[in-house]
Order: C-alpha cells, then structure tokens, then sequence
C-alpha cells in the first residue's frame, strides 16, 4: 500500500487520514491548547436545492480551536477563558438566521465567529450534512482558518 505524503493547504499540512494540523514554528508559537466542540448535531435550512430550502434537515459540526494558553491565569473563571459553551451557542445563532446555500459558506460564518475572539489563533470548522445520500454518512466540507494575531 501507497503511503501518502503530506500536502499543504492554507498553511496547514493534510496528513495522512485527512487530519489537519497547523505548521507552527516552535520558536514564534505562543503557548497554546486547543478547544473542540465534537459531534454536535443540529438541524437547519442548507443546501440549494427547492426541497432544502424549506425542509429542515440534521447537520453535524466539529470545531477544533487552537487557543493561547492563558490557564494560569484564568483564575477558575470562565470570562478569562475561551467557552466551549459560547462556541455552540454562537452556531445555533448562525442557524436561526435562517437558509444557508452552501456548507462552505456556513463553514466560513463559523470560522469568522470564532475568530472574533483575539485568542484563537486558528479555527477548524467541519460541517457534514447527514442525510443527503444513501450511500454515505455525511457529506461536507472542512476549512481551516488563522488568526489575525497567528504567529507560526
């Protein structure tokens, strides 16, 4: 069996099994943890077709946040940190809004929201529709996006 080599994208590496991981520099990375959000299935309007339009359906996101680590100063509070729990409301805002066309599009609402806050340096935003085709699990699309104040 073929061994795949690692390819770049967006200043990420794909490693083999589709995993992304940033390329960060050890000598400028600020200390840092990540957060994630992992399997969480809502529904909403997505998709372009007329049927998809108006008829909910289940979507699945996986967020994976890399984060400044701050912890020890954090002082057992969660306003000093970066909140799981604001990153799940945030995309049930997103939803509310109403019909989405695309994934990617719903993808990049996610990334954009999350890096609002100056402390994430990068964002990974997967969103899968689940019931699309028979023969498949889901259908998506992954994007991963970089800080403003992203130094690797």
């Amino acid at each position: 069996m073929a061994k795949s080599m690692p390819s770049t994208h967006s200043g990420s590496v794909v490693r083999e099994g589709g995993t992304f991981s940033p390329e960060v520099d050890p000598s400028q990375a600020l200390p840092h943890y990540r957060i994630f959000v992992k399997d969480l299935v809502l529904s909403g309007l997505i998709g372009i077709h007329p049927h998809e339009q108006d008829q909910p359906q289940r979507i699945r996101f996986n967020v994976d946040l890399l984060v400044e680590d701050n912890c020890d100063a954090a002082g057992d509070d969660i306003a000093n940190v970066v909140s799981y729990e604001n990153i799940i409301s945030g995309i049930k805002t997103l939803l509310a809004r109403g019909h989405v066309g695309l994934v990617e599009t719903l993808a990049e609402e996610i990334a954009n929201m999350c890096l609002d806050d100056e402390r994430i340096m990068v964002v990974r935003a997967r969103v899968e529709k689940l019931d699309v085709f028979d023969e498949a699990a889901s259908v998506g699309v992954e994007i991963e996006r970089r800080g403003r104040n992203f130094k690797g």
